[in-house]
């Protein structure tokens, strides 16, 4: 701990395996201080997982000398919120000038990430972007381009790869349990609550978030990119908006101003929601950004089903899909392999016959502090011409099945710590993750398979690096 915190992203950068660049072109600062990090992007992601649990957790060897956003109430508040007393500003430029950062997090709107991460690299700062890397093909060769001659690191807070669920499913996968993997079906289903809330928000135009084929499903991409341990090569997929933007049978100016509450089993009451009253509805004087925007409005143009076919490098096919108006949240997944298969799932309630709030689970699972019981999880592994197995894996609901608690200890923590399963994401994961969605959304307007070596300078390998 006595090691500086200015290189604790060489020993990341060892393992997210980053573009071109050679490692030995990596170099930080030796001096014994803290790690000055600034913040741009003040919503719930920022001001929580990537603000507030931070200073909680690691005030001793971090210090936020600034906060972003363009909305300076969101500023105050998030100042408040995350309990610190830095400086705040609505200028990037300005306050990477005034602090001097080691360390920019980047939890903007998606379609502004390239921007903050390409000014942070090239102000000569190391940037850590929430997922979704960007939105389209062009944003993600500026970035690649941008690392490459800034000399310094970009990480990707790819949670998901941190829980020990999912680790468990890697090692199983890493240690050839089924043989060699040949097809995978993964299914995800959002509920009518964490669903539809994507379509409240900014997330339902596609120049915002490049559609949920980008902004969600990049999480599932990284996760499957990760199991099978291969780049994608090839994407055709279907898509369409069928039971959000003008769909619906009615619509309001927002939730709070709208004649069909009684009618409408969407109504929320942001009225209730006191952090989003302080973060969102206090300060849309500024930017008139409305969080409980109706779901119906007709200016929706992303997708509410999808379904992919990717063919990888080596080989293996995944079929994938994605539900936005699920009666329960939950996921499967199926890997097919030479020796026998493997199965897990999570939260598909009438396997475990029980009822699960659904809003209630997902504040659970965004919650960074709770405390629960220990319990398992199964993974069914079924080996050819043998009986199944069922491996039992310890499981907790908070912090993203405990994938947010891992991810930032070894990001400020532990970061020379030994990472096996290499769960360390650089920008080359953040690229691919985007491009299957990027791919996706191209095959749906033309018809076509696309494939992946076409869109950036990236070529797929058979094995990741």
């Amino acid at each position: 701990m006595k090691k500086s915190r200015r290189k604790f992203l060489t020993s990341i950068s060892l393992l997210a395996a980053s573009t071109a660049m050679p490692l030995s072109a990596f170099s930080f600062s030796s001096k014994k201080e803290k790690l000055k990090v600034v913040l741009v992007g003040t919503g719930i992601r920022g001001t929580s997982f990537w603000g507030r649990r931070l200073v909680e957790q690691y005030s001793d060897i971090l210090e936020f000398v600034g906060l972003c956003d363009i909305n300076p109430g969101r500023l105050e508040y998030g100042k408040k919120y995350m309990g610190v007393s830095c400086p705040t500003f609505v200028d990037f430029n300005k306050m990477i000038e005034k602090t001097r950062p080691d360390l920019v997090i980047v939890t903007t709107k998606d379609s502004t990430h390239h921007d903050f991460i390409i000014k942070g690299l090239d102000l000569g700062c190391d940037v850590l972007t929430e997922k979704p890397l960007t939105i389209d093909e062009n944003k993600c060769q500026e970035i690649i381009d941008a690392e490459r001659r800034s000399n310094k690191n970009l990480i990707v807070g790819f949670n998901y790869r941190w829980s020990p669920y999912n680790t468990k499913i890697k090692e199983l996968l890493s240690n050839n349990t089924i043989g060699k993997i040949t097809s995978v079906d993964f299914h995800w289903y959002l509920n009518t609550y964490h669903g539809a809330s994507y379509f409240r928000r900014w997330h339902g135009l596609r120049e915002a978030g490049g559609t949920l084929w980008v902004h969600k499903s990049t999480h599932h991409f990284d996760l499957l990119n990760w199991w099978i341990d291969s780049d994608p090569s090839e994407v055709f997929a279907y898509g369409a908006l069928e039971k959000y933007g003008e769909n619906g049978p009615f619509r309001g100016q927002s939730c709070r101003n709208c004649n069909f509450k009684t009618e409408c089993d969407f109504h929320w009451d942001i009225t209730k929601d006191k952090r989003s009253m302080d973060l969102y509805v206090h300060n849309e004087e500024y930017d008139g950004y409305i969080r409980d925007n109706c779901l119906f409005r007709n200016e929706i143009n992303i997708y509410d089903k999808m379904s992919a076919q990717v063919k990888y490098k080596n080989d293996v096919v995944l079929n994938y899909s994605l539900t936005t108006y699920s009666p329960f949240e939950g996921w499967r997944v199926a890997f097919n392999g030479t020796e026998g298969r493997l199965e897990a799932r999570l939260d598909i309630p009438y396997e475990k016959s029980v009822n699960i709030n659904q809003a209630e689970m997902h504040a659970n699972e965004m919650d960074q502090t709770s405390q629960e019981e220990d319990k398992y999880e199964p993974i069914f592994v079924h080996k050819l011409w043998k009986d199944y197995e069922v491996v039992k894996v310890p499981f907790t609901r908070a912090g993203h099945g405990g994938g947010d608690v891992a991810l930032h200890d070894k990001i400020f923590k532990n970061p020379e710590a030994s990472d096996p399963y290499g769960r360390s994401a650089g920008i080359r994961d953040g690229v691919m993750s985007v491009l299957i969605g990027i791919a996706a959304r191209k095959s749906i307007e033309s018809g076509d398979p696309i494939k992946i070596a076409e869109l950036t300078e990236l070529q797929p390998r058979e094995k990741r690096l």
